[in-house]
């Protein structure tokens, strides 16, 4: 079979505006960014705002596992398929980081025949987002340490400057680094820090905004520091929310592009779920939902991190009410939780299966608390077995979860339609009586301790004395009441990516804590989960290339 890129490259696809046209959206409405991208202007949402909404489904998925589990490209195949029944759907994902193009993970634009497009473009620059992004949050961090350089006239304490610079690279030399060295006019010497862009609060912030004011009230919001009383200095005090707001007027905007099958996607925003809280923007979403009979969205890496996240900080935030969850699954993932190393997954392995299926278990419990109808779907592979499949479908149909094969990667539209007929099913017989994991006023303690021991199962919490002084300054800041945003490995469901399957009797260990004031929620860190990834010993951008006539190669 042909390459994604070979695939995506190939595809005949339509010029946006008669993608809009499919979902009622007037060429007026459409900011062009070439031929196959445009954003959604702001006068769109008020000739729509007074529509029903359609109803939302979130596809997640296991634990990530070496052998692939196919997230996107089901995502991304159920839309085409639900198109494929005539109905009226729209696509919801996040926007791809430069990082895993470059480092490991790879891009975000699904895979085979289930892809959105133009994916060289999407994986890459796209309409300037992410760089908007990182623009604002490094000329905050420039102004406040020019703040401090021309005399410092809100007692800013240089060893409490929380704010970090950030890039959208995987880039481990920039986790820890000394700024300031020189000459006296060159400022003053402190040490500094870099996150990826998809941790800055600034993408969160984007993400969880519902306009232009709402976003400038976040941004005001951020605590970029703390004076030498120990009371917190913000965006707003150093004078920057109007220039950081100025350099993303445009990348609050929604971004349209489609699936290969021509399907409407909108693709905004793209915090990881591991380090951030995983979801395409609140706007985008609430976009999709007035243009779409189903929305169906995505929420980053496992159910335990994305999926959480997106019922517990998303939907608590925007009002959402998911009618329908999609929980992704391989047999060939199953089996490495199983204890099968990634070479030997091919052949028949029930006895691996039985024991690795404990991590799916998990996950459907976990949907199953927030009680929202799930559907579990098998990504095929060609090595899988009637017997293995067999042997899911029926460990989902005895835990109450309806069950459907997916073949979209080789066969696009038509192989999502069994999963397609299965949700649909699911939203017209099944009610969603959703509803978060915790209540707002929980101590930040309980929350964490709700999240550890109901989503991953652990035994209980160890803070470092770091946290515990943290947490009790975050409260005692008024910052009490704000959801809580875990950052943890995404391969396990402990803190311990090593522990596959179900662990069970382990403790998570959180090592800081932080607030989020503008995004709105606490960030809490666990094990050794990094904000700025590294590159691996073989970096995918070691096989990307461009011909002299602009043809890009080997991104996937």
């Amino acid at each position: 079979m042909k390459s994604d890129i070979q695939i995506a490259q190939e595809a005949e696809m339509m010029h946006i505006k008669d993608v809009a046209a499919t979902i009622g959206i007037p060429e007026e409405d459409l900011e062009f960014y070439g031929k196959y991208k445009a954003k959604l202007s702001d006068e769109l949402w008020e000739e729509i705002k007074d529509r029903k909404d359609g109803k939302l489904v979130l596809v997640t998925a296991i634990n990530p596992t070496p052998a692939g589990e196919g997230k996107t490209t089901t995502t991304v195949g159920l839309g085409q398929a639900m198109a494929k029944l005539g109905r009226k759907a729209i696509i919801a994902l996040r926007e791809p980081s430069l990082g895993p193009c470059f480092g490991i993970k790879g891009g975000a634009a699904g895979g085979g025949y289930a892809q959105v497009v133009p994916m060289e473009d999407l994986n890459l620059h796209f309409t300037g987002d992410f760089h908007a992004i990182t623009s604002a949050n490094n000329l905050l961090a420039a102004l406040l340490d020019n703040h401090i350089q021309q005399g410092n006239e809100l007692g800013i304490d240089p060893r409490q400057v929380v704010w970090k610079r950030c890039l959208d690279m995987n880039d481990r030399n920039l986790r820890n680094i000394v700024i300031g060295l020189g000459r006296k006019a060159d400022g003053m010497v402190r040490e500094d820090h870099f996150v990826i862009t998809v941790a800055s609060e600034i993408m969160a912030i984007l993400c969880l905004a519902d306009d232009i004011k709402d976003l400038k009230e976040r941004l005001g919001r951020i605590i970029v520091a703390y004076n030498f009383k120990g009371e917190p200095v913000t965006a707003d005090d150093l004078h920057a929310t109007g220039a950081m707001a100025a350099l993303l007027k445009d990348a609050i905007k929604p971004n349209l592009i489609q699936t290969l099958e021509h399907t409407p996607a909108l693709v905004h925003g793209g915090p990881f779920a591991n380090i951030a809280h995983g979801c395409n923007s609140v706007r985008a979403t609430r976009m999709a939902l007035k243009l779409s009979d189903i929305t169906i969205t995505e929420a980053g890496f496992g159910a335990d991190l994305g999926a959480e996240k997106f019922m517990d900080i998303k939907c608590r935030m925007a009002g959402f009410k998911p009618d329908a969850v999609v929980l992704v699954a391989t047999v060939r993932a199953l089996k490495y939780n199983g204890g099968v190393a990634k070479d030997q997954l091919s052949g028949e392995n029930l006895e691996a299966l039985a024991k690795g299926i404990v991590n799916l278990e998990k996950h459907i419990e976990n949907v199953q608390k927030y009680d929202v109808p799930v559907i579990v779907t098998l990504n095929s592979f060609v090595t899988d077995t009637e017997e293995e499949i067999a042997y899911v479908r029926r460990f989902c149909e005895e835990r109450g979860c309806e069950f459907a094969l997916s073949e979209v990667w080789e066969k696009g539209g038509e192989g999502g339609i069994a999963l397609a007929e299965k949700v649909l099913e699911t939203l017209e017989n099944k009610e969603s009586h959703f509803h978060t994991l915790y209540e707002d006023d929980l101590c930040l303690k309980a929350k964490i301790e709700t999240i550890a021991r109901e989503i991953y199962g652990a035994r209980g919490v160890v803070y470092d004395p770091a946290a515990e002084k943290q947490l009790a300054k975050i409260e005692g800041m008024g910052f009490g009441n704000l959801p809580v945003c875990m950052a943890k490995n995404q391969y396990s469901l402990s803190d311990d990516a090593t522990r596959l399957g179900r662990p069970e009797d382990f403790d998570i260990h959180i090592r800081e804590v932080y607030v989020n004031a503008g995004a709105g929620f606490v960030v809490a860190l666990t094990g050794a989960v990094m904000t700025m990834p590294g590159l691996p010993r073989v970096p995918a951008a070691n096989g990307i290339d461009v011909s002299e006539d602009g043809h890009i190669t080997g991104l996937f």
